[in-house]
């Protein structure tokens, strides 16, 4: 399992009528988590890209237990608890100081410039093995 935990304040747009978070707000945040998690393990999106490798979302739910407010400091914990072959299974949950927020997940297809599934390439096998086998 590899975990990453990665601060957010809420901005004021980021809020509805209510002062609440608007719901489709934390989609962001999960992404945000996903290349701060990436990004710790020696994974760069941007690397990915520029090979031809594109990672789609094909599937993301959320459920909300508990509000966030403007000028909220937020977590944002992002789980990968095992290693992807071709698609790649998220966990998160937004906190704030400690009270679970939100809950979510995201799954994610290895695919190349033309929309077919793929394997990650080499290095990024090597890079989750590592980060893998570090957790162990």
């Amino acid at each position: 399992m590899i975990r990453s935990i990665t601060p957010v304040t809420v901005r004021y747009s980021e809020t509805d009528m209510m002062g609440f978070v608007y719901h489709a707000n934390f989609l962001p945040w999960f992404e945000i988590g996903r290349t701060q998690l990436f990004k710790e393990i020696g994974i760069s999106y941007r690397q990915l890209e520029e090979e031809g490798y594109r990672l789609p979302v094909i599937e993301v739910t959320a459920r909300y237990l508990r509000p966030a407010l403007y000028d909220d400091p937020l977590s944002i914990v992002t789980i990968l608890r095992e290693k992807p072959l071709l698609r790649l299974n998220l966990e998160y949950e937004v906190l704030r100081a400690g009270d679970l927020l939100a809950t979510g997940n995201s799954s994610h297809a290895f695919i190349d410039r033309e929309g077919r599934p793929v394997r990650p390439p080499a290095w990024v096998a090597a890079k989750l093995n590592e980060a893998f086998g570090m957790q162990a």
